[in-house]
């Protein structure tokens, strides 16, 4: 098992030349051999393209969820903090400053060149992001540092290309619409994905033109404050983007109640959603998007390829540890396969490699701390004692650290709390179906809607469900697609607007009608 890291330095410093032999495993493949001590660069609060201590002095230990050791003191920021943030941004913004100034070319410039800095440093991101949320080293490179340096391009071209329009007003009139930065944006990610929800935030808000009051979690704030220093290596001016690590009830709610912030955006829980979107009503009813939780329905039809099935099941369910808000967490079988997929599906759980995520053979590593595991454990007995029939895991996976065995519980009725609340965890629920009209009623009797799948290789009902079903996302024989092209996010109690792709844009533009009288117009 993994050693507790190395303790950083409060000073923000680039990470130590990665210079190791590659081993056997990455010398067959592009991921380059891990550092699993990487040096803690950035543990301060950045404000201004400087750091800072909390106003209060206060720090909270970042621990390593493979140990349950501490790996550093983060700086715990506040309302003061916030408050300095935001006078910060405030100033970024002001009319005929730098960033105002800037050709909307020229920032998207600064995001190509963030996301340069970014695969310079991938190794040492990527080994960052392990130790401090546990998810295996091979999916940090490949997977999580591939997407943040896609979603910061995608949206540097986007930088100069979502503009207004003239309209054809009736009478000497020349009429236009601007899209103009709608201003201070506070912004508040979760621990799952850290530096992907960074990009997923800061690639619009910046394309467009506005400044960022950034919360990062606290379970895993490591990763985002480097990138920070990246960020001001890039030539962002002071101001534009501040970071701030820090708890929920604290730092969050203040960015949510500020009144001078302007938008929220935020990724977590549909509780947590509730509490934003009432502080920004009680506030100065600042604009709000939310990415909330999920319990998505993956369909699975008796005419589906079956391998290809199982496979696409088990990575929607398992992926990330299961720590996915949209995660395949209820997977819905139809009842002439049901037992062979079922079956299938225990024994690829039972092959499931889990342990230590900075070894090439780990599939799956720890969860990403004390709370989430004692949480994810609480529910598979809550499975267990209301009647679901456990077929494999079901317990701790190591003596120490964070670790729970992939689970599977089959026997699962649309009544029982582990199908209809979010677990995030390796937690597989089986269901059986009879009908699609049945399978589309129960799949859509959720309070969530952020993603469902169908697999089968009927053309016509696949059309049919995925118009049927209520979800912001809908995969056909695939889970888990994602593009910086495509939007996402979530009906009903999963959230509202849109992250990606061209609709991830508006929500960070206010758009503006200018009507100018003329001595005449012609056509």
């Amino acid at each position: 098992m993994l050693r507790a890291a190395v303790r950083g330095s409060w000073l923000c410093r680039g990470p130590a030349r990665l210079g190791a032999p590659f081993s056997a495993a990455a010398a067959a493949s592009p991921i380059p051999a891990p550092n699993p001590r990487p040096d803690i660069a950035c543990n301060k609060i950045f404000i201004n393209n400087e750091w800072h201590d909390a106003v209060s002095k206060k720090t909270f230990p970042s621990i390593n969820p493979a140990t349950g050791e501490v790996i550093c003191q983060v700086a715990e920021g506040d309302k003061a903090d916030v408050d300095k943030a935001v006078k910060a941004a405030k100033a970024a913004f002001q009319l005929g400053s730098p960033w105002r100034r800037m050709d909307a070319s020229h920032r998207g410039k600064l995001l190509n060149r963030l996301a340069d800095l970014i695969e310079r440093d991938r190794a040492y991101l990527a080994a960052l992001e392990t130790l401090d949320n546990g998810k295996p080293y091979s999916i940090s490179y490949l997977v999580d540092l591939d997407m943040v340096v896609k979603c910061l391009r995608y949206f540097a071209g986007w930088s100069d290309k979502f503009h207004g329009k003239t309209i054809p007003l009736d009478g000497d009139f020349f009429c236009y619409t601007r899209h103009e930065p709608v201003g201070v944006c506070g912004q508040i990610i979760p621990w799952n994905f850290p530096l992907l929800m960074q990009a997923w935030k800061l690639g619009p808000a910046l394309a467009t033109g506005n400044v960022v009051v950034m919360k990062v979690a606290e379970q895993t704030p490591l990763s985002a404050l480097y990138v920070a220093n990246l960020i001001k290596e890039a030539g962002f001016p002071p101001g534009v983007v501040n970071i701030i690590p820090g708890y929920g009830p604290t730092a969050g709610a203040a960015i949510s109640s500020h009144m001078d912030i302007d938008k929220v955006a935020f990724t977590g829980s549909t509780e947590v959603g509730h509490l934003i979107q009432k502080a920004a009503a009680e506030s100065n009813l600042k604009r709000v998007t939310l990415e909330l939780g999920g319990k998505s329905p993956n369909i699975i039809m008796s005419d589906a390829d079956m391998d290809w099935a199982v496979d696409q099941a088990h990575f929607a369910l398992f992926f990330n540890q299961g720590q996915c808000c949209c995660a395949g967490s209820r997977t819905y079988v139809q009842e002439d396969i049901y037992h062979e997929f079922v079956e299938r599906s225990v024994e690829k759980a039972k092959s499931r490699v889990v342990g230590n995520p900075f070894d090439f053979k780990t599939e799956q590593g720890p969860q990403v701390d004390e709370e989430q595991f004692k949480k994810i454990l609480g529910y598979i007995s809550t499975g267990k004692r209301e009647g679901a029939k456990l077929l494999c895991g079901g317990n701790p996976a190591a003596d120490r650290g964070y670790f729970i065995q992939p689970t599977v519980f089959g026997d699962v009725q649309d009544t029982m709390t582990i199908a209809r609340e979010e677990i995030f965890g390796p937690v597989m629920q089986i269901l059986k179906f009879k009908t699609i009209e049945e399978v589309i009623e129960r799949a859509n009797d959720s309070k969530y809607g952020l993603a469902a799948a169908v697999f089968t290789k009927d053309l016509d009902k696949a059309n049919y469900v995925s118009q049927a079903l209520r979800a912001g996302t809908v995969w056909i024989n695939c889970y888990d697609v994602f593009g910086a092209q495509a939007p996402f996010g979530g009906y009903k109690a999963s959230g509202n607007g849109r992250e990606l792709g061209e609709y991830g844009l508006e929500a960070y533009v206010e758009v503006k009608n200018v009507t100018v009288k003329i001595p005449q117009k012609n056509s």
